[in-house]
């Protein structure tokens, strides 16, 4: 979606977005860490992202390949970045091929400050001179496809002090065809409002959007200030002063101060805010929890369909998925990647084209072997195991090596059977209860568009223990409303399904609009599903140290045990799933596995030595942890 739009949608609604800029890190952990963090920012609900782009195109290659995995990966909106200095014009040219291919819709076109080396900016010889000659280029190139924003500076800018005479310029670039401004960061609110009337004066019409740094640091305060050449406020001077040597202190006094000027600003009737965040988290989302804008349980976070969408090249349509990447949204994407086009309206044959291989992006389980030892031990007995999946949920822990991130308030109402379950060893994986005919503004299981009604029924997936698997799928079978799939590693499948076809478990309705029935259980996809989990487990097996009990304790689960998914397509019913698991429980749960061969139960975890029968630090018994005297 082009970002003038969105602009637009906020100027007519009358509420408040904001946008947030990142850089492409120097180091690969770097860039995994921002990837964690952009995941995690998107649920702030930005409108959109934007990436930068080094000078000359250093960078290049990594802020494409962000853009993509923000994109696609990510479902973030976003724009890239591109400048002129030291750029042929192949460099663009394969920077705007790379962009169009990863379904990036926006470009922010900037002249670009000189490279390091250089002291004043010079055109390379073949490119580009001015970011209006950059402006001109793409819209000959790409026509529409590019929404071009280009850079406003209130104070000046680097080589030009007259904030009038780049007002000119400013113009240029927008009859060039720039459909949106993003400013130069400012701490001087009444200078960036002065500026924006000049603007409007000179038929500069388009959307302006203020560039707004938040404040890490005291240091960094000054310095970024000092580059800018940004005016500071003697209000802010003398607020921040007292505090500079603590830094949570200047944080919280900035947050104030960034927050007094946002809110002049959409007072102004300026309704978006583009915030630089610098990588960083804690000190944007702090400006926005002082406005009252981050979603919450009473303005939650509007979801266009149950599940994250990518934004990737031929995916905006797409509004089918199984429910069992669920918690596994990037994976997903990466085994689907390479499909001509995708499930929009009805779920076709997945067998064509196949899901993707094992070994593509993020499709293995994260973390090093030491940081997936911190966070789920090294256990000996099934009751450990059991732990690990309880303490998920019960939000002690953030991951499972099935779930990416913590689990949702969707999952609230069934906490208590889940942990039961869990306990007995039965251990779960995926959930949703049945939920009939809820508003689709319903802050915990609505989605779509307003004025509709939401639809689902209830499912649970579960890893199921060789001993307990005929009983369970006797008393499944008992009832006709239920609809069962299991399968264990080796691929033999148990079903109670008529056919291979789709199963809808998600449905709404909406004024003007046919039936949408977004996430769906199916033959074919599940089996893809079973490769993944039972890959999944083995990585985490792998983990520990092939001797270890740990290791032939979960390859045992992974090797032996089933995974089960349960539809009860009665959508009035809540709990009787539940119910079928009644008396059954995992015999022996407490007793540690037995063990081929040597043991070796020791493994360094933080530099120190962590004992097998340890789990984070403490050592158990029959999985509950002994206080330390």
């Amino acid at each position: 979606m082009h970002i003038k739009d969105k602009l637009a949608e906020a100027e007519r609604t009358g509420k408040p977005a904001y946008s947030f800029e990142f850089f492409p890190p120097k180091t690969a952990q770097g860039v995994q860490n921002l990837y964690d963090r952009m995941d995690r920012m998107h649920g702030l609900g930005p409108s959109f992202i934007d990436i930068t782009w080094g000078a000359g195109g250093r960078l290049s290659h990594l802020t494409c390949e962000m853009v993509k995995n923000a994109q696609t990966f990510h479902g973030l909106e976003t724009c890239m970045h591109l400048t002129c200095t030291d750029m042929e014009r192949s460099k663009v040219d394969d920077a705007l091929r790379e962009a169009y291919n990863a379904g990036c819709t926006n470009i922010l076109a900037l002249r670009g400050d000189p490279p390091r080396e250089k002291e004043k900016w010079e055109a390379t010889e073949g490119g580009f001179r001015y970011a209006k000659d950059l402006v001109l280029y793409i819209k000959e190139q790409y026509g529409d496809h590019f929404d071009i924003g280009v850079a406003g500076y209130p104070e000046g800018c680097d080589d030009q002090s007259d904030p009038d005479l780049l007002i000119d310029h400013l113009k240029e670039k927008v009859d060039a065809g720039g459909t949106f401004v993003v400013t130069q960061m400012f701490y001087d609110v009444d200078i960036f409002l002065a500026w924006v009337k000049k603007c409007r004066a000179k038929g500069v019409m388009v959307p302006i959007v203020p560039g707004i740094m938040p404040i890490q640091t005291h240091a960094a305060f000054l310095r970024r200030a000092n580059w800018s050449k940004c005016r500071i406020p003697e209000k802010w001077t003398q607020a921040l002063e007292p505090v500079k040597n603590d830094d949570a202190a200047v944080r919280e006094v900035g947050k104030g101060l960034v927050a007094e000027l946002c809110q002049k600003i959409i007072d102004a009737g300026i309704k978006h805010l583009h915030f630089y965040t610098m990588n960083l988290a804690q000190a944007t989302r702090m400006v926005l929890d002082e406005l009252g804008l981050t979603p919450s349980v009473e303005t939650p976070l509007k979801q266009a369909l149950p599940w994250r969408q990518s934004l990737g090249l031929n995916r905006r349509d797409e509004n089918v998925r199984p429910i069992f990447w669920r918690n596994r949204n990037k994976s997903y994407v990466a085994r689907t990647q390479d499909w001509d086009e995708f499930p929009n309206g009805r779920w076709g044959d997945s067998r064509s084209p196949a899901f993707g291989e094992l070994d593509a992006y993020g499709i293995g389980l994260k973390g090093t072997n030491e940081q997936n030892i911190k966070l789920w031990g090294q256990p000996r007995s099934i009751q450990d195991v059991a732990n690990v999946f309880v303490r998920y949920l019960e939000n002690d822990v953030e991951s499972l090596p099935w779930s990416e991130s913590p689990i949702t308030n969707e999952v609230e109402i069934l906490k208590d059977d889940l942990i039961k379950l869990n306990r007995r060893g039965l251990l779960t994986l995926n959930s949703q209860p049945a939920v009939n005919g809820v508003k689709s503004t319903h802050p915990v299981y609505g989605w779509g568009p307003p004025n509709g009604y939401v639809y689902q029924k209830a499912y649970l997936e579960l890893f199921v223990s060789p001993e307990l698997i005929t009983e369970l799928i006797t008393r499944t079978e008992r009832n006709s409303d239920l609809t069962y799939y299991a399968v264990n590693k080796a691929g033999d499948l148990m079903t109670n399904a008529q056919s291979d076809g789709p199963n809808a478990v998600t449905w709404g309705v909406f004024p003007g609009k046919e039936i949408i029935q977004p996430t769906i259980v199916e033959t074919i996809s599940f089996l893809a599903w079973k490769d993944e989990a039972f890959r999944l487990g083995s990585d985490w097996a792998r983990c520990h140290p092939a001797s270890s009990s740990s290791r032939q304790l979960i390859d045992k689960i992974v090797e032996t045990w089933y995974l089960v998914n349960i539809v009860h397509n009665d959508f009035h019913e809540t709990h009787v799933i539940f119910s079928l698991f009644e008396g059954l429980a995992v015999s022996g749960m407490d007793e540690p596995i037995a063990v081929d061969g040597p043991v070796v139960e020791s493994v360094q975890v933080n530099g120190n030595q962590a004992n097998a029968n340890q789990v984070n630090g403490h050592q158990e018994t029959n999985g509950e942890p002994i206080p330390k005297a």
